[in-house]
């Protein structure tokens, strides 16, 4: 945790790279992003292909509950696609 005199130093640098090389910066954010995005995906489909092994073991109702969290997980990323390519 950053102080808040470091935090409004670091903000400062921020802007101020923003504002100097707009393409570096917009670089880096692209690229925080699309790892984010391919952790996620990578994580939807792990669970995804635990989903039967999870029914079997569990229970049908954690396989409902866990296909439901999934199926909302899907439709968020479809929704928001756009914010990791």
């Amino acid at each position: 945790m950053l102080s808040k005199e470091d935090q409004r130093r670091f903000e400062q640098i921020t802007r101020h790279l923003r504002e100097s090389d707009p393409k570096f910066f917009a670089r880096l954010d692209h690229r925080a992003r699309a790892r984010r995005g391919r952790w996620l995906m990578l994580l939807t489909i792990v669970l995804w292909a635990s989903l039967p092994a999870m029914t079997v073991l569990a229970g049908r109702l954690a396989g409902a509950i866990c296909a439901v969290v999934l199926a909302v997980n899907a439709a968020l990323m479809w929704r928001f696609r756009r914010r990791w390519l």
